[in-house]
């Protein structure tokens, strides 16, 4: 039987502001998951890393040179200086911390960017005890295993966490009549979804082949980074389980079009 997680408990496909929603505020910032938050949103997804002295960020990039007003490497330098850094010049760069505080009912999608954060964020969630509240994931297999290694030294809560990248491909191998063994274990030790691309350029990668059998081995199928209503509205006809965006209007406007946009929540 498949396992239950509470992060999962959701009617209907949960609706995820990939970054907050950078569509519509600097990403990754409190501003941006704020007006999520004022929108609808429940499920909030960010990044995760680690300063030089293991403070947990919501940050995307392993450097602060792309979108903040400053430079280096967020590994390298101490959470009093990166909390300097503005994104766009305006947004002060937010601890996973300050994101769980702020809306105690939110879920958050966590994505583990580098191996220096996994011992710190293990322990920043065990601090806030939202282990059941979150789901973690990444582009490593070997960090996920090494945060999966992680979970029962804090919690014998059963903890959401995604397909790394080579369980994607077992599964999209599956979906065309490949082995399902690895993915039955990956299953049954906490792997609770799949969190894939919609599409690989003008190529679907989610099919409804590719979801039915993710249901098969009790997995939910979340989709990114989906921004345009054309794509959603394909999804939602597959019957996928999540979609992520940083188009924070548009998705609410094409869920709520199929009334299946969530009933608010107090945040």
């Amino acid at each position: 039987m498949p396992r239950s997680y509470e992060f999962l408990d959701h009617p209907g496909p949960i609706p995820f502001a990939h970054r907050g929603g950078a569509g519509g505020r600097p990403e990754n910032s409190m501003a941006a998951f704020q007006r999520a938050r004022e929108l609808g949103y429940r499920y909030l997804e960010t990044d995760a890393h680690a300063t030089a002295d293991g403070v947990v960020v919501a940050f995307h990039d392993r450097t602060l040179d792309r979108v903040t007003d400053r430079t280096g490497a967020i590994a390298r330098l101490p959470y009093a200086e990166v909390a300097k850094a503005r994104i766009g010049g305006l947004e002060p760069i937010p601890r996973l911390e300050d994101i769980l505080g702020a809306w105690p009912d939110a879920r958050v999608n966590i994505d583990i960017k580098d191996a220096p954060v996994i011992g710190p964020l293990a322990a920043a969630l065990h601090r806030t005890n939202a282990w059941n509240r979150v789901c973690i994931t990444s582009f490593s297999t070997r960090r996920l295993a090494q945060m999966r290694a992680r979970l029962p030294l804090f919690t014998d809560q059963d903890v959401c966490t995604a397909l790394g990248p080579r369980g994607v491909m077992a599964l999209r191998a599956r979906s065309y009549g490949g082995p399902t063994a690895k993915l039955v274990r990956l299953a049954a030790t906490g792997v609770a979804c799949a969190q894939v691309p919609y599409g690989l350029g003008p190529v679907p990668f989610v099919t409804e082949s590719f979801i039915a059998h993710a249901h098969e081995l009790g997995l939910k199928v979340h989709a990114w980074t989906v921004n345009e209503p054309g794509p959603m509205d394909r999804l939602l006809d597959l019957g996928i389980d999540g979609i992520m965006t940083d188009e924070l209007v548009t998705l609410r406007h094409v869920m709520a079009a199929r009334d299946l946009w969530p009933q608010p929540t107090a945040s």
